[in-house]
């Protein structure tokens, strides 16, 4: 039987993985397709992810090339990418768009830090949410009597124990962002 502090783990989790998933987006010293997840190419009038318009590779460590499935889209998703917040300047050998990403300075690199403790503290936010209604859940239950008084401390005690847990796991997460944004 899965308790409550189970399916609360499961969901911080998810936060987990939320928070994994935004530092992709976050910019270090090499090039990394996930930079490119969030620009839109206007396909035929329809705003679609670059993603499902090409293959984005890395042949060099700062390089990122782009290869529209569509060779005929090329030039719009060049456009796309020159009008995104990257500050990049794609340039086009035939069908495949070569990104170079620029050095990262020493202030941007702190800014991207400071970006990386924020998502960090939104993922942390979301697990104490997480936190706050389960054990609200608890002490409804207790107070109902569908749960036992000891029955009740012993599962929040799991729960903080678990919350610690996850906590912990974004801080390492952290750490490790931390280093590969640093790293000249």
């Amino acid at each position: 039987m899965t308790t409550v502090v189970d399916q609360a783990g499961r969901q911080m989790d998810k936060s987990i993985e939320a928070t994994k998933e935004n530092f992709s987006g976050i910019r270090t010293g090499r090039a990394n397709p996930s930079f490119l997840n969030d620009i839109m190419v206007e396909y035929y009038g329809t705003p679609t992810p670059i993603k499902s318009l090409a293959s984005i590779g890395v042949p060099e460590p700062r390089t990122l090339a782009v290869t529209p499935f569509d060779p005929s889209q090329a030039g719009a998703v060049e456009k796309a990418i020159r009008d995104s917040d990257l500050g990049v300047n794609p340039s086009r050998d035939g069908n495949v768009i070569r990104v170079t990403m620029p050095e990262l300075t020493e202030e941007r690199r702190r800014d991207y830090v400071k970006l990386a403790k924020t998502k960090a503290e939104e993922g942390k936010v979301a697990v104490r949410n997480i936190r706050r209604k389960v054990k609200e859940e608890l002490e409804t239950k207790v107070k109902d009597g569908d749960l036992g008084e000891d029955e009740g401390n012993r599962l929040q005690k799991e729960l903080e124990t678990v919350t610690k847990q996850k906590n912990d796991m974004i801080d390492q997460l952290l750490d490790a962002k931390e280093k590969e944004i640093l790293e000249v």
